[in-house]
């Protein structure tokens, strides 16, 4: 199966799978697994932030610092669109007991002027805004990358009134790679900021949380409350360990690959990308055109050999990302396989017991 359904579907490769087996380890919650430390220096050194955290997932990282940057009771601001609001399963809701003020920026990009009329200091009858949230890059906006000018205004709004400002950064490394903008760049603009390693560093398991020395060890606290203290953790932190040495620029070849797809699905009749351009690793796009739902052409892909994502803006439109575990020939073979289905040559095919899903140049 080619699954471009999410880049959390890389494998770890056989050489980090080797790495990780001879990694040393320690119990991590007594601070005695030296390659758990390893990562937690490296991610700190990587964001510029004094001190870091390794965490089981991503959603944790948010989970802990929403705790820890609102009282219960207050809001915090962030997009419509992200993880948060849409994928966390109302974890910022039980956990942290804070209320959401969400925005639709523009590929979840949002502006000062769409934060300011949300900020209240509190009352009797009000919320107090404790902080901001940004995703970089966006998941729903298709990859994006937050440009420091809006960082730098929205660091600037923050600071005017008091607030925090969180970065959800899932994916900061795409940006980072994309943009040429130096990760501690991005990071200098919040007080808080998380690198998913299971997405395209392709290890198997974890994030690493970032910030201040202080607020890294009211975290860990929330870490062993939330169980995530997870003892002789240097196994799966190598994976990280060996993601961050060698699996940063090559993030590239994936943002190549998301262009190169997505220019080949622009081409099929009926077929309508999302966005205008594809930053980083991940696309959206409308088959509303072929006549088609997106869920019969994921059946009809499913049976080809292909896997994207569906149920995105109500269901209307195909997720695609692009990963260390799919090669250029695997996105030409996506291609063919999404034009003989919304084409009907897939369906002809499978009457006449004949399968053609092999593009030129793909063997």
């Amino acid at each position: 199966m080619i699954d471009l359904s999410s880049d959390t579907q890389t494998r770890p490769s056989p050489a980090m799978r080797e790495f990780m087996a001879a990694a040393p380890v320690g119990d991590e919650q007594l601070r005695e697994d030296p390659s758990v430390n390893q990562l937690q220096e490296m991610a700190a050194a990587l964001t510029g932030k004094e001190a870091a955290l390794f965490l089981p997932s991503g959603t944790m990282c948010n989970a802990i610092a929403f705790c820890l940057h609102a009282s219960r009771g207050e809001a915090v601001i962030l997009d419509w669109d992200a993880h948060p609001n849409q994928s966390e399963a109302g974890g910022p809701a039980w956990l942290a007991s804070v209320m959401l003020r969400p925005v639709a920026g523009p590929r979840g990009i949002f502006s000062v002027d769409q934060v300011r009329p949300l900020i209240n200091k509190g009352g009797t009858h009000a919320a107090r805004t404790a902080f901001i949230s940004v995703e970089n890059t966006t998941n729903r906006g298709g990859g994006a990358i937050w440009p420091l000018e809006q960082l730098a205004q929205m660091r600037a709004l923050a600071d005017d009134h008091g607030l925090r400002l969180h970065m959800d950064g899932a994916r900061l490394l795409n940006a980072v790679v994309a943009s040429g903008i130096p990760a501690a760049t991005f990071a200098s603009y919040v007080d808080t900021v998380w690198i998913d390693l299971s997405k395209g560093l392709g290890a198997p398991v974890g994030a690493v949380l970032a910030g201040t020395r202080e607020f890294i060890e009211r975290a860990r606290l929330l870490k062993h409350m939330f169980g995530g203290a997870m003892r002789q953790a240097g196994i799966i932190a190598a994976g990280g360990i060996y993601a961050f040495e060698h699996n940063v620029d090559r993030l590239a070849e994936d943002h190549a690959n998301a262009q190169f797809l997505a220019d080949g699905l622009a081409a099929i009749p009926g077929i309508k990308l999302v966005y205008d351009s594809v930053p980083t690793n991940i696309l959206f796009f409308d088959v509303s055109g072929t006549g088609m739902t997106p869920q019969e052409v994921e059946r009809g892909i499913n049976a080809l050999g292909v896997r994207m994502g569906g149920g995105y803006d109500g269901a209307k439109v195909i997720r695609a990302v692009t990963h260390l575990d799919v090669t250029r020939d695997d996105c030409a073979v996506a291609v063919e396989a999404v034009r003989q289905v919304c084409t009907g040559e897939a369906a002809e095919s499978a009457l006449s017991g004949k399968s053609r899903l092999h593009p030129a140049g793909v063997d």
